[in-house]
């Protein structure tokens, strides 16, 4: 019987110890904590990009890793990437940009 208990034990500790580690962010990957952090990065931008009037932001694609943004898709000229980019920089925890928006 005390075979039983700790048999259980030892497995419940080994389940709950790789459970534990993976939600441990790596260099390639994000945690739990980092994927809902920029989650909500990713919604303010794109909510800051379609507040701004002179922007198709439609058309602009966002994605955040560990805080850093990448714009991409297409707009209709050289300023409005540089107002993106405004734009996203000013939004709280972004990290850096980069863009890879084009002019169409």
């Amino acid at each position: 019987m005390k075979l039983i208990k700790t048999l259980t034990l030892l497995l419940s500790v080994i389940l709950l110890t790789f459970a534990v580690s993976s939600c441990v962010p790596t260099k390639k990957s994000e945690g739990t904590g980092g994927y809902l952090d920029d989650t909500v990065i990713t919604t303010k931008v794109k909510a800051a990009l379609l507040a701004e009037k002179n922007l198709q932001s439609t058309e602009i694609n966002v994605e955040t890793f560990k805080g850093k943004v990448q714009l991409s898709g297409f707009v209709s000229s050289p300023q409005a990437i540089q107002q993106a980019i405004k734009v996203t920089r000013g939004v709280s925890g972004v990290k850096s940009v980069s863009n890879k928006m084009q002019v169409k």
